[in-house]
């Protein structure tokens, strides 16, 4: 059974703390009533009983006639039935109670001569008797009181204590959750606050809760640690950015020098030429590895501007595919499809930015599976968004690895998975930023056949542009 989150606890609490005051404060007051009742009810028997007594005494004292009229003409009460023993002889009130009715051990203690009282069941009824001896007539005086209506008040008053106990408990719930609302408040904001961060919104502050002593201090150290969050990724930001602005310039020189001795590659020796191509290879990277960087930090300083162009989709994918696969030239170039009922359906989008999309999908199969097998442009399921699909038949990305590989600098088991790796692991970071610009979502599937893998881009096909400067 799953555990109680806080806000069930806290209802379960009010609510259980009311039925249990409910209950206790019912049950004294029942208890208490039916002390009352009962006891006022004896005493009144006990009474008429013994005035009943005195006067059958002096009616057997006085050898009155027809002694049964005595008996009928006694006030017993409504509900009560009198019984004489008068030597042996029984009179009653009642044809329905008799010598048998009267409880055995209550007539054992009225013929040793004691008052005696005793509650027991009549006729399928609740009674309270009373036994008065006549030692001098050598008689005995029963009086039997019906209990009946006081049993049904008591059934009344326990229903309605039980109806208030629920209704108590069902406000205690209610008490409960009007307490854990505003109990939740301020946890429920910490949540949106979190989430707003892990966004990306970094401006998110905890609203201040002044004169709540535990409140404030909760607010004081989740806005405390986001601001040294934010400074140590502006930091890091301003690291990442005056770095690769350091290494532009060497970087440019070591291009301008490749360019030189390529330039002479027909006068270098076999080894020589080997030395160059590494070379050339390690610059290339180097200047990618440059590029991505100053890309991040300019996104994440937020002065990387989006220009939207409209294009139809045929155009931009080609274009697009045309010129990543120029830029990897090792690898045949994947086969296309465009549905044609997309072809010609118009898109705006910043293309830079699109091609970066494509290009490093294509870079990224290139480097890790053999390059890209097939690339897809159809309509989602939705009929709202544009479908783009790069597809490899390399040795495939883990469940694992599927939720992370569009993290920054992460590359993955790449020695068990995937071989050649040249990347730098910031480029599917960069097409999860770019997509997330273009208000899209990307995604890794596995491949048909349990082989390869499928990188899914979704576009949306109409979206408001919130800058209209930036178009």
């Amino acid at each position: 059974m799953p555990r109680l989150g806080l806000r069930g606890r806290l209802i379960a609490a009010f609510a259980t703390g009311a039925l249990v005051l409910s209950v206790s404060m019912g049950a004294i007051a029942y208890y208490t009533t039916r002390h009352f009742l009962i006891t006022d009810r004896q005493s009144a028997a006990l009474h008429q009983a013994y005035a009943n007594a005195a006067l059958l005494r002096n009616a057997l004292a006085a050898n009155v006639p027809h002694i049964d009229l005595q008996v009928t003409s006694l006030d017993s009460g409504a509900g009560s039935v009198s019984l004489l023993n008068d030597n042996g002889q029984w009179f009653s009130t009642s044809l329905a109670v008799g010598k048998n009715s009267i409880p055995l051990a209550l007539r054992q203690s009225v013929g040793s001569l004691h008052v005696a009282t005793q509650t027991s069941v009549i006729n399928d009824a609740p009674a309270f008797s009373v036994g008065v001896p006549l030692p001098s007539q050598q008689a005995a005086y029963y009086l039997v009181y019906d209990l009946s209506d006081l049993q049904h008040t008591l059934r009344v008053l326990l229903t309605a204590l039980g109806a208030a106990a629920a209704a108590t408990t069902l406000l205690g719930a209610g008490l409960g959750l009007i307490a854990s609302r505003r109990t939740m408040r301020p946890l429920a904001e910490v949540s949106l606050a979190a989430v707003a961060i892990a966004q990306g919104d970094l401006e998110t502050r905890l609203p201040g809760h002044r004169g709540d002593a535990d409140l404030e201090g909760l607010t004081n150290s989740f806005n405390t640690m986001v601001d040294q969050l934010q400074e140590r990724l502006e930091r890091d930001a301003r690291f990442t950015s005056d770095v690769s602005h350091e290494l532009r310039s060497p970087l440019t020189t070591m291009a301008a020098t490749l360019g030189v001795l390529e330039s002479r590659r027909d006068e270098l020796s076999e080894q020589g030429k080997q030395a160059l191509d590494l070379m050339s290879a390690d610059i290339r990277r180097f200047a990618r590895l440059v590029e991505d960087l100053l890309e991040i930090s300019r996104s994440d300083a937020g002065a990387s501007d989006m220009i939207y162009d409209t294009v139809t989709i045929g155009e931009l994918v080609e274009r697009s595919l045309h010129a990543s696969t120029r830029l990897n030239d090792n690898f045949p170039p994947p086969t296309l499809f465009i549905d044609p009922s997309v072809r010609s359906v118009r898109l705006m989008v910043d293309k830079r930015r699109f091609e970066r999309i494509m290009g490093n999908l294509i870079e990224n199969a290139a480097n890790y599976a053999g390059g890209a097998t097939r690339v897809s442009a159809t309509l989602s399921h939705d009929a709202l968004h544009l479908e783009l699909r790069v597809c490899d038949e390399g040795p495939g990305i883990s469940l694992v690895e599927r939720d992370r590989i569009f993290e920054r600098f992460y590359r993955g088991d790449i020695s068990g998975q995937r071989e050649g790796n040249e990347g730098s692991g910031l480029g599917l970071a960069l097409v999860a930023d770019n997509v997330a610009r273009h208000g899209g979502t990307v995604r890794v599937e596995q491949g048909p056949n349990a082989k390869g893998s499928d990188f899914v881009v979704m576009i949306p096909l109409h979206r408001e542009i919130e800058d209209a400067d930036e178009t």
